[in-house]
């Protein structure tokens, strides 16, 4: 799979083809130079999902309850939450 078609995949059919990618490689079926390029296509499609889930977290925006009624907060991951 070259990379601008990578590029097209959805989130969830990156995730998919990632899986049988992993899949191959733990099965221990396949000669090293297959298992050389599935693994960089592996990296690729890993760096993808995890493009596409920072966007997603830039986006994403929490209704916080304050005084006034209700305000838009940006997503903070729980762990890095400082209990604003």
């Amino acid at each position: 799979m070259k990379a601008e078609k990578q590029e097209e995949l959805s989130f969830e059919e990156a995730m998919v083809r990632l899986e049988g990618i992993v899949a191959k490689l733990e099965s221990g079926d396949v000669p090293l130079e297959t298992a050389i390029d599935l693994f960089q296509e592996g990296m690729r499609l890993s760096q993808l999902c995890g493009g596409k889930l920072e966007q997603v977290e830039s986006k994403i925006e929490l209704l916080v309850e304050s005084e006034q009624g209700f305000q838009k907060k940006t997503f903070v991951a729980a762990n890095e939450d400082k209990g604003e």
